[in-house]
């Protein structure tokens, strides 16, 4: 079975005032620990899909087996970021998704979506934190055109919200930190 993997890091980072892929969280930018996490895990390819921070971002990346997907739109939102990583690897039997912003997100977390997927084999296969499901999350194949047609500012968890019985799960409390704002930001560099 080809899983592979799309990391989201197109964003302008608006909230923080700074690009958030480029922060540097226990000696590598959050970018790059996304990336190798889904390489770590086995995922092949890894997409990195970027916006205006590419040069930047593909030279962190640099020594890492991945593609470096530009996304001209990414101004009109994450969809659209989802859209290109989907169909630059339309030959994958399932896809994970990744957003840069989860500093806590690791290669055991990735092989335990994995697992879920082959254990259950359900289509879908979400990360559970505060109440709610999320990214990381595993899509096969047969959800790839319902990400295809996710709206230019929908997330994958459109798809998570409309399908329960077409997902597993896999607990991940630290799932709920992400890094949107200052703040975010300061909390996570004082925890460490």
């Amino acid at each position: 079975m080809k899983i592979g993997a799309v990391v989201l890091a197109a964003g302008g980072s608006a909230r923080l005032g700074q690009p958030k892929q480029l922060l540097r969280y226990r000696g590598e930018t959050l970018v790059r620990r996304a990336a190798r996490a889904a390489l770590d895990a086995g995922c092949a390819p890894v997409a990195v899909v970027v916006g205006p921070e590419r040069t930047k971002t593909a030279a962190v990346l640099r020594d890492l087996a991945v593609i470096i997907l530009p996304n001209e739109s990414w101004q009109r939102g994450m969809g659209t970021s989802i859209r290109a990583g989907v169909e630059a690897l339309q030959d994958c039997d399932a896809l994970t998704i990744l957003a840069c912003d989860q500093p806590h997100v690791d290669s055991t977390l990735i092989r335990r979506l994995l697992a879920q997927h082959e254990q259950t084999q359900k289509p879908m296969v979400a990360s559970a934190y505060a109440g709610t499901l999320g990214v990381p999350a595993l899509f096969a194949r047969t959800c790839f055109d319902q990400l295809l047609s996710l709206g230019a500012e929908q997330g994958a968890k459109a798809l998570l919200t409309v399908q329960p019985n077409d997902i597993a799960q896999v607990d991940f409390p630290e799932g709920a930190v992400d890094i949107d704002t200052p703040a975010d930001w300061e909390r996570l560099a004082f925890k460490n």
